[in-house]
């Protein structure tokens, strides 16, 4: 069941938009910044509040790779794997994350707090190796980096 402050927000949504789905990304959106992923129980009401059917919400809820359709932890790692950043470190940087974290890809730490996934591209060629908490873009990484960068995040 939405919650009154998701049920507000997405109503607000729906304010700005021609057509109810039109809505749909924003009404994932504020669905995952309540509870930091989409269930199934909430894609279902979303689609009810949008006249939609499951299938279409889910269809957009599974298109796009930061919509988290299963739990994550309280901070993402996006840890970009273009070529770009495989030329300039990527491996040795995935191996040092694996070894602090002990986890792998689409896993998340014993006590919640990171979720490891891997990304096609930051859009930061240039300053490669590059990887992402949530909403924060670290560039021109170098794995005795990680320690510091990881210790921001509680």
């Amino acid at each position: 069941m939405l919650s009154a402050i998701e049920i507000e927000k997405i109503t607000h949504e729906l304010q700005q938009v021609p057509v109810k789905k039109a809505a749909c990304i924003e009404a994932l959106k504020i669905v995952q910044q309540e509870r930091r992923w989409v269930s199934d129980e909430s894609v279902a009401d979303i689609a009810a509040m949008l006249e939609m059917s499951t299938a279409e919400v889910d269809s957009v809820a599974t298109f796009y790779n930061l919509i988290f359709r299963q739990p994550v932890g309280r901070h993402v790692i996006l840890l970009c794997d273009s070529i770009s950043c495989y030329v300039m470190g990527y491996t040795v940087l995935r191996q040092r994350l694996h070894e602090i974290l002990l986890i792998g890809y689409g896993q998340t730490t014993a006590d919640e707090r990171f979720t490891l996934l891997p990304n096609a591209c930051l859009g930061t060629c240039d300053h490669a190796p590059a990887l992402m908490i949530d909403d924060d873009l670290y560039r021109d990484i170098q794995p005795a980096d990680l320690e510091q960068i990881l210790e921001k995040y509680h």
